[in-house]
């Protein structure tokens, strides 16, 4: 399957959006495309420290991942990359197009110098645990989140 890789477009927003949402975890809170996707994604692109990337497949988005590169004091200075927001269209899930994904990432954190991967899941997706444990993450801290508003 030869997939290519590039940093979204403003005209991908949309689709990435459908793709979001057609999760059961995140269905409730993600909502159809609006004009909160859009100031999202024109922050997201503006900020050098934030990659939002689409797969292609024959030239039509297949999949998403958004890439944060945080700098830090901890682990002496170490630059970290947080994976957020993985999906792939459900049409070709559990076709290897999610580990070709994850694995550009790791090599796309690689090249821009960081020391850490690290990514958060809901703990009811056993089989998304399965498959970062597959490719080498450790569940090594409990994760906590609070809402703002």
């Amino acid at each position: 399957m030869p997939v290519d890789f590039r940093i979204a477009r403003a005209e991908d927003v949309p689709l990435i959006v459908a793709m979001l949402a057609d999760d059961v975890v995140a269905a409730a809170r993600q909502g159809t495309f609006g004009d909160e996707h859009r100031a999202a994604f024109d922050v997201i692109d503006a900020d050098p420290n934030n990659e939002l990337i689409v797969a292609e497949l024959d030239g039509e988005v297949v999949g998403t991942m958004q890439l944060t590169y945080i700098p830090g004091i901890s682990r002496r200075g170490a630059l970290r990359m947080q994976i957020e927001a993985v999906r792939v269209a459900s049409d070709l899930r559990g076709q290897g197009l999610g580990r070709k994904m994850m694995e550009w990432a790791l090599d796309r954190g690689r090249v821009r110098g960081c020391a850490l991967v690290q990514l958060t899941t809901d703990k009811s997706r056993k089989d998304a645990h399965r498959f970062y444990d597959s490719l080498g993450f450790t569940a090594s801290h409990e994760g906590y989140k609070l809402a703002l508003s």
